[in-house]
């Protein structure tokens, strides 16, 4: 929590700074970017109702951009608490606009159902939330910024001097500041040990090489059945998800269940809960998250289920396995649970390949966590 405090408390200074920039220019168009605004409203506890909410509260970029305070996010409210574990923003910017491809398959968006089309929109949507920052409109968040006269001279200048009279524009114009500062690099550095390799900077270990093939392999994992974008092995950008929807029976989070008092047994739609989708046989289904950063990213699933990036690999493994010790959380000691919706699981990606032994196991998890961007390899636990 010490790390966390921190983060903010940066980017307060940030914020400051900012000020007196503006205090000591004429004008602040010539010193404050869209992404310098973006950066200083992703911050912005104010923004809330109780002005305790940032957006880096859920996206904390000191934790690669998730949020360490549990399972699930609390609210502003200080009672509020989610039935999903905060998605990294780190990246998601290479999402694509939620659509249907060629096949009719849903692709892209934000928010694991993809519910938010953009980052944009996305950026929009959890002020208003009343579990999150819990603001009651629009015209409310835009009085907020109104009290900082920073906001109101670079609003002015970057996207008109009357912006702020209307409460849609000046809500629409402070989510794109705040996506064009998840457009910049610091969200997606590509410096990893394995961007790093892939540039002839680093080499793998033999256990993380042996990873990195298995993990490309069409043979012998199911990891880049979804997990892999690129047709190439080798590209400088992949981003390690194929932005669709799939259910992989991810077990219920009881234990989350029992904090936000969510009755035991109900049902997260996934893609089903996205408004624009009305097909039943999306229910269960979640978008593929990135790996990258994964090994620091914990708890893992949509409902933060998984405590260890390991357990998450022997759960991938269940599908392919009739070891019977194969088939037992070592979180609980007990059998993994079954999956809730059962009847849409991926089932053609969760069989494909043979089962794996440990030492396949921890190679696997040895390359994950080269996927990890160089400001958090302190955080990579051995």
């Amino acid at each position: 929590m010490k790390r966390y405090a921190g983060a903010i408390g940066t980017a307060v200074a940030g914020a400051f700074g900012l000020a007196l920039l503006a205090a000591n220019s004429t004008s602040a168009t010539t010193t404050v970017s869209m992404e310098e605004l973006g950066r200083s409203l992703f911050f912005d506890t104010n923004l809330s109702k109780n002005r305790t909410e940032a957006c880096a509260s859920c996206h904390d970029p000191e934790f690669a951009f998730t949020d360490p305070r549990g399972m699930a996010s609390p609210g502003d409210d200080g009672v509020s608490l989610g039935d999903r574990n905060a998605p990294t923003a780190a990246y998601a910017s290479f999402s694509p606009a939620f659509h249907r491809d060629k096949d009719g398959e849903w692709v892209g968006g934000q928010f694991l159902d993809g519910r938010a089309a953009t980052l944009e929109e996305q950026a929009g949507g959890p002020p208003l939330n009343p579990a999150e920052m819990g603001m009651p409109d629009k015209a409310a968040v835009v009085e907020r910024l109104r009290e900082n006269p920073d906001y109101q001279a670079n609003f002015a200048a970057l996207f008109g001097a009357d912006v702020m009279d209307d409460p849609d524009a000046a809500y629409d114009a402070m989510t794109k500041a705040i996506a064009a500062f998840e457009k910049t690099d610091e969200f997606a550095p590509f410096d990893s040990k394995y961007d790093r390799f892939l540039r002839g900077e680093a080499k793998l270990s033999e256990q993380e090489e042996l990873g990195r093939l298995l993990f490309f392999s069409q043979q012998f994992t199911n990891c880049n059945q979804c997990h892999q974008l690129a047709t190439s092995a080798i590209d400088p950008r992949e981003t390690f998800t194929d932005y669709r929807f799939h259910n992989i029976g991810t077990p219920e989070n009881l234990a989350l269940r029992a904090l936000n008092g969510v009755k035991p047994g109900t049902i997260d739609g996934g893609l089903l809960n996205n408004p624009a989708v009305e097909d039943a046989a999306q229910r269960g289904k979640f978008k593929t998250p990135t790996l990258r950063n994964v090994a620091v990213t914990g708890p893992y699933m949509h409902n933060g289920v998984f405590k260890d990036l390991r357990t998450v690999v022997l759960f991938y493994n269940r599908y392919n396995t009739k070891n019977p010790e194969r088939l037992i959380n070592p979180e609980t000691g007990k059998p993994f649970a079954d999956p809730q919706v059962p009847d849409t699981l991926s089932v053609t990606e969760l069989t494909h390949g043979p089962a794996l032994d440990d030492d396949r196991i921890d190679a696997l998890v040895a390359f994950l966590k080269t996927l990890t961007d160089r400001r958090y390899e302190d955080m990579i636990e051995d």
